[in-house]
């Protein structure tokens, strides 16, 4: 057997990373987009300003005690009362991500074997590339309120769809090489959030109006994504992928010639080939079998961490800044075997930071005591739960697909994304409960 060739310069574990940075870059360019989505979907200016003063109905003047109150007036041009889309748009905008992100994944889990993985990790690409080209160019193009949010919901939910697909399919992928080549994947989505973050303040900081600061913002967000695309196509000439890309399509090719061999011989090839039929297609049910505690797991780790964050986190009022910017900074920021059962375990201790946070100075409450008030609990919390996060997801996604055989590795790595895409679904419907418990 021929020794493996080196990945020379890291460049598969480079375009790993890149491909992990396009998977979730795309949802987190419009999560950190809210205040340009909002605004657009708010009144214009002139209606918003006749609203304001209006007319005194019984005599058709301007009503008198809002011009005569400056402070009033103040405090409406700086915080203009919220539309109605305006309100709506954050819980309609999770809707539309979390279910196509869920059945999509679900659909990749089971449908992989018919499409190939070309078609569609680069085909996913395009089409991602494609919506944040429209988005781009929508930017200096009018539209009415409705239709507006109505167009923005129908690109979320293409941008959820084919990010699900990119993400199965992308850990099917990594599945068929050694465990740490999962870890760049992770890596570079848990950069994706930081770094729309930093083109978003990078658009701002430029002093731009707020139309030619999101174009700007889009544009950047298509670059990554066709440097991704690009990336993969340039993944088959790299002997490190060939190698081990074709040597699981082989021993896949060998064990289907196995299974045809036992078929063909006596009477005692019926019980050698019931044992070895489950070789020649692999079956969910049997992989799932063999993975079921890691997937759960990572089930579980995604599940309490957007079940918290940001519904409850964002709320955590500093008591050292006051009314500082403070408040806002506070927001942005041994090893066990895979069958070790260390690891659930600390999966199933995550959960105690859902008291832990509800617990700080989160504000408004109703229900709760404050008895983490400090900055310091609130950030010493944050930072061993982003740790442990992080940590954890990538031990069960390295994990999941060495627990199988060979060819079931693919199948192993699309099922462990859905669970994956599951835990944020169950999250983002947990944390609507969590937030009203406080």
């Amino acid at each position: 057997m021929t020794a493996p060739p080196k990945d020379k310069y890291n460049a598969v574990w480079l375009i790993f990373f890149t491909l992990g940075l396009g998977t979730l870059l795309p949802w987190n360019f419009f999560m950190t987009a809210t205040m340009y989505f909002t605004s657009r979907l708010g009144e214009p200016a002139s209606a918003r300003i006749a609203s304001d003063i209006g007319d005194d109905f019984t005599t058709g003047f301007p009503n008198v005690s809002l011009l005569s109150d400056p402070n009033m007036t103040e405090a409406r041009a700086l915080e203009p009362p919220r539309s109605q889309l305006q309100s709506k748009f954050n819980n309609v905008m999770t809707l539309c991500a979390m279910l196509p992100l869920l059945i999509f994944t679900c659909l990749n889990s089971i449908l992989h074997s018919r499409i190939p993985q070309k078609i569609r990790i680069a085909g996913s690409l395009a089409a991602i590339f494609l919506v944040f080209l429209m988005t781009a160019i929508f930017v200096k193009i009018e539209f009415s309120p409705i239709t507006f949010f109505t167009v923005t919901m129908i690109k979320i939910i293409f941008i959820n769809s084919f990010g699900a697909l990119l993400q199965g399919s992308l850990f099917g992928l990594a599945a068929l090489f050694p465990a740490s080549y999962t870890a760049p994947i992770m890596s570079g989505q848990g950069l994706a959030g930081t770094f729309a973050a930093l083109a978003m303040i990078c658009a701002l900081a430029s002093g731009s109006a707020l139309e030619d600061s999101a174009f700007g913002y889009f544009i950047t967000a298509c670059v990554v994504v066709l440097l991704a695309l690009l990336s993969y196509l340039a993944l088959p000439k790299l002997e490190f992928y060939r190698y081990y890309t074709s040597e699981n399509l082989n021993k896949t090719a060998s064990n289907d010639m196995e299974l045809k061999k036992d078929l063909l011989k006596g009477d005692n090839a019926t019980e050698a080939g019931g044992n070895k039929a489950e070789h020649g297609k692999p079956s969910i049910i049997n992989i799932l079998k063999k993975i079921w505690v890691l997937a759960l797991s990572v089930c579980l780790v995604f599940a309490v961490t957007i079940g918290i964050f940001p519904s409850v986190t964002a709320d955590v009022k500093s008591t050292i800044a006051g009314d500082s910017t403070w408040g806002e900074y506070c927001y942005m920021t041994g090893r066990p075997g895979k069958d070790s059962i260390l690891l659930p375990i600390m999966v199933a201790a995550r959960l105690i930071f859902l008291p832990l946070f509800m617990l700080c100075n989160v504000m408004p409450r109703q229900y709760l005591p404050v008895l983490l008030s400090h900055d310091a609990w609130y950030i010493c919390i944050m930072i061993v739960f982003a740790v442990s996060n992080g940590y954890l997801a990538s031990l069960c996604m390295c994990f999941g697909p060495k627990n199988v055989d060979v060819h079931e590795a693919e199948t192993a790595g699309a099922i462990m994304a859905f669970f994956l895409s599951l835990g944020l679904a169950l999250g983002a419907a947990f944390s609507f409960l969590l937030r009203i418990l406080v």
